[in-house]
């Protein structure tokens, strides 16, 4: 632990992630100084296929990690400057007037979607253009799997009462602010957003016709760097951070890994094992690496994310422990470590290649690449193959999956990717 010092001045970082939330304190000179950790169920499933969670279980997760972190420090909370949020992407919650929830959270896991026929007809002339840029499937894709149309279509009383419709980040923000402002570089899901201007989308935009959000229904947009507002006598008592302290826009969590690794450039390609395994370059122009799939607002003010995403990328360790990973379960409880650590000892076992068994890792679809119909598979298999090379199989697939990230970047960027940073 740091020694106080009388100059010393702190920052606190909040991040909710997937499967936990944290509170850490940074000097100014970035170096961590004290962490707590809260772990979190990630959803729970009603139906197949949905993956909802409560707002308040969430809030009040983030209050506990808050709360765990005032005993790890020996210096007077004072000291502590400002407060920044980062949250998992694309994850909903709908509002009434009160700023209560009306439902569930809609995890950015769920694939739930609404079908085609269940929706209003978009304006013709909106049809048919789409329709002559070949592009129709994928403006049927993102209105059937905008949450808004399935809450609208499937619980209408819900979406009659929905005053205000936010991303998790901006949910947390109106809880600890007590107002509606969201950071631009949050934005990441089926809105009414422009990726390209930073901002909501002009009025005669075709998004307004294929999602039932109207203008009222958004938050304020803040760039990374500005103040998204104070926090209130109310968060502060929950919490235990001081009241009034300001809370400067951040961005996503994928954002915010990008400009923590140093990716500035779009000569540097940034990594991202987590639960979506990402390839990200920062770059100051709009670059599409997937045509008509945009770029997402980077944590620097004016300057984009061109990314490419395994939807269930290092997601698949989790699943490979939960299905196959008993053994390791047993033997990591009895030695006191992480299950994971012993998975390496199976990457060891099994040479490169796998032996010839070669895992596509596509379980999750994408709008254009994969594409909607797009399934995962392990092909290869012969009497030497054991789990051992299931496992290695995925860690390499994931690996060619990125490596393809990378190609398709440059290619469409014409910047080469110089320096990599995980």
């Amino acid at each position: 632990m740091k020694k106080e010092k009388s100059e010393d001045a702190y920052l606190l970082a909040i991040d909710n992630g997937t499967q936990s939330v944290r509170a850490l304190i940074f000097d100014l000179d970035g170096q961590l100084i004290a962490k707590s950790k809260v772990h979190i169920e990630p959803y729970y499933s009603v139906n197949p296929g949905w993956a909802e969670q409560d707002a308040d279980y969430l809030w009040n997760s983030l209050c506990k990690a808050c709360q765990e972190l005032w005993t790890q420090i020996d210096f007077p909370k004072s000291k502590i400057r400002a407060v920044a949020l980062t949250t998992q992407r694309a994850t909903v919650v709908n509002l009434d007037r009160e700023g209560k929830p009306l439902r569930p959270a809609i995890i950015w896991l769920d694939q739930r979607r609404t079908e085609p026929h269940e929706l209003p007809s978009m304006p013709l002339h909106w049809d048919v253009l789409f329709k002559a840029l070949g592009e129709h499937d994928t403006m049927r894709y993102f209105r059937s799997q905008a949450e808004c149309n399935w809450i609208k279509t499937n619980q209408p009383e819900i979406w009659d009462k929905t005053y205000k419709t936010l991303l998790l980040s901006g949910y947390h923000t109106y809880k600890l602010t007590g107002r509606y402002v969201d950071s631009v570089a949050s934005q990441v899901g089926y809105q009414p957003f422009d990726f390209k201007r930073f901002d909501w989308c002009k009025s005669y935009d075709w998004k307004w016709q294929a999602l039932p959000t109207q203008p009222r229904m958004l938050p304020d947009l803040v760039p990374p760097g500005g103040l998204l507002g104070n926090i209130s006598a109310e968060a502060s008592r929950q919490t235990g951070i001081p009241e009034g302290l300001p809370l400067i826009s951040a961005g996503a969590d994928k954002a915010c890994e990008v400009i923590g690794s140093g990716c500035l450039s779009p000569d540097i390609g940034s990594l991202s094992y987590g639960t979506t395994a990402t390839f990200n370059t920062c770059n100051p122009k709009y670059v599409e690496a997937i045509p008509f799939i945009p770029p997402y607002p980077a944590a620097i003010p004016n300057t984009y994310n061109t990314e490419i995403i395994i939807p269930r990328g290092y997601w698949m360790v989790n699943w490979f422990r939960k299905e196959f990973g008993h053994r390791e379960e047993r033997m990591a409880q009895e030695r006191g470590v992480e299950p994971e650590q012993l998975f390496d000892e199976l990457l060891k076992s099994v040479p490169p290649g796998s032996m010839g068994l070669i895992l596509q890792p596509y379980w999750s679809p994408g709008v254009r690449v994969p594409g909607p119909e797009a399934k995962g598979s392990i092909i290869g298999f012969g009497d030497v193959h054991t789990r051992a090379h299931i496992y290695r199989a995925i860690i390499e697939g994931l690996g060619y999956a990125l490596r393809e990230g990378k190609e398709r970047v440059e290619q469409r960027s014409g910047v080469k990717i110089r320096t990599l940073r995980v």
